[in-house]
């Protein structure tokens, strides 16, 4: 069944991913994951789970999620959550460097002859 990790340390301008800044990541619809996604966010300097004062280090398509209309998911990273979508939030601590891994469970065709694309993540202006 197996799994696919999926990493990135830059946003979709360019810049590394940064603990103040607050971004944005739209997971498609239909994720190709016969059981589930997950996203977990690493401290670049310990490469271990990020301390952020909270418990709070990843999130999955298993949890009570905020869903788009389509069966998107946007989810949100930064020093503050947006209202409203709290639940869809991973907190960041300014100063900070960090890198996810967006994990896909018994991962489908569609990752591997790639006709779902996750895409990058967005500066939240």
């Amino acid at each position: 069944v197996g799994s696919v990790y999926l990493g990135i340390n830059k946003d979709k301008d360019g810049d590394w991913l940064d603990g103040a800044t607050n971004y944005r990541l739209h997971v498609p619809p239909n994720a190709p994951a016969k059981q589930f996604w997950s996203i977990t966010l690493y401290d670049v300097d310990t490469r271990a789970l990020i301390k952020n004062g909270t418990d709070i280090t990843d999130r999955s398509s298993v949890q009570d999620l905020v869903k788009n209309t389509d069966g998107s998911v946007d989810l949100y990273t930064g020093p503050k959550a947006p209202a409203g979508f709290e639940k869809n939030w991973i907190p960041t601590v300014p100063g900070k460097a960090w890198f996810p891994y967006f994990r896909l469970y018994a991962p489908t065709e569609a990752h591997f002859n790639r006709t779902w694309i996750l895409p990058d993540f967005e500066k939240v202006k």
